[in-house]
């Protein structure tokens, strides 16, 4: 056991360091090319425009630089660069052991993770270059799908998963319908990194996550998720060493894409295919982030339906600023929230 930390500890580490040595790097170009919007302001999810939001947000995004993510995504990739070169240098040693980058466990969630930063970089790039005229959502969403779908496929044609695990009951069979059911948690995994809207908020939320999974994971004893979990929490927690108020710059979809996609990856995996139950237990874990979904469901479903607004802003977060919290206050209490969340996840993983 004092081994696998090691193997999950390391890892982590290195890449928060990575992360707070490259940021300055980051910061220099992001800043040099002006890498904002240049009309600031959004429209809601009915197509009017976003009143309450623009109020509070669209001055600050005329002026705080995007895709922040590249932090995290580049962090994480040079440490599992850094450790698979020094474990095919030296060979027999502890970086052998470091090294956690394997065919059963760890390609499918790292090439996930390029894919989503990839596509999430894109975003942000016409996002900057177009007047806030990013990749439509259709778009966005098709390709996910599609994604999603292949995963979804090797996983069931290739690796056999065809349950889900239910707590305290063994695995519930569903066949094929692995395939969707794993393409509409992807989705909805993506629809949560709306999160990323108030500085220090995403950050602090999906470290906490991250960390989780890592736990989960050890328990299952799958050590090399759990270190990958544990790199990607240490390179966003980099992240957020920058990006609490005032914020040196957003995640915004290079980061909050990729980590939405993978994060889907690693609680599949941390299922059925580790005897678990990963799924299950993401609706402790991840609270918030469904919680942050779910109001953006109910804030149109009930404007369709009345013509009135439920919440004064969707996603919940931005309510609680419109109605007077101050945006440090919301975020500590999400920390508070997605810690907690974290730490009874664990601990239901290694009983269930």
């Amino acid at each position: 056991m004092e081994s696998s930390l090691i193997k999950i500890l390391i890892p982590a580490v290195l890449a928060f360091l990575i992360g707070i040595l490259i940021t300055p790097v980051v910061t220099h170009y992001l800043y040099k090319y002006k890498v904002w919007k240049r009309t600031g302001g959004k429209q809601a999810l009915g197509g009017h425009e976003a009143v309450e939001f623009n109020k509070l947000k669209a001055a600050d995004e005329t002026k705080t630089p995007r895709m922040g993510g590249i932090v995290i995504w580049s962090s994480t990739l040079l440490t599992v660069l850094l450790l698979a070169l020094l474990s095919s240098v030296f060979e027999d040693s502890i970086f052998s052991d470091l090294n956690f980058i394997s065919r059963s466990q760890t390609w499918i969630p790292m090439a996930t993770l390029i894919t989503g930063a990839g596509l999430g970089f894109l975003n942000d790039f016409y996002d900057v270059t177009h007047k806030r005229n990013g990749v439509s959502l259709k778009t966005r969403i098709l390709l996910i799908s599609l994604l999603s779908g292949m995963i979804g496929w090797w996983f069931y044609s290739k690796l056999g998963v065809n349950t889900i695990g239910i707590p305290f009951d063994g695995a519930l069979y569903v066949g094929w319908l692995i395939i969707p059911f794993f393409i509409l948690m992807t989705n909805a995994m993506y629809a949560s990194g709306v999160i990323d809207g108030i500085d220090g908020l995403s950050g602090g939320v999906f470290a906490s996550i991250f960390l989780s999974y890592a736990g989960i994971a050890l328990i299952q004893s799958q050590f090399n998720i759990a270190a990958l979990s544990a790199t990607i929490a240490g390179s966003i927690l980099a992240f957020l060493w920058f990006n609490i108020p005032p914020a040196r710059f957003w995640m915004t979809e290079t980061g909050s894409m990729a980590l939405t996609l993978t994060l889907a990856v690693i609680v599949f995996m941390t299922d059925s295919l580790g005897e678990g139950k990963g799924i299950s237990l993401f609706f402790v874990v991840g609270f918030l982030l469904i919680v942050t979904v779910a109001s953006n469901i109910l804030q149109l479903t009930y404007r369709r339906l009345t013509g009135e607004k439920l919440f004064r802003i969707a996603p919940l977060h931005h309510h609680f600023e419109a109605i007077g919290w101050p945006s440090y206050k919301v975020t500590m209490r999400y920390w508070i929230i997605s810690i907690f969340c974290a730490i009874f996840g664990i601990i239901l993983a290694a009983i269930v």
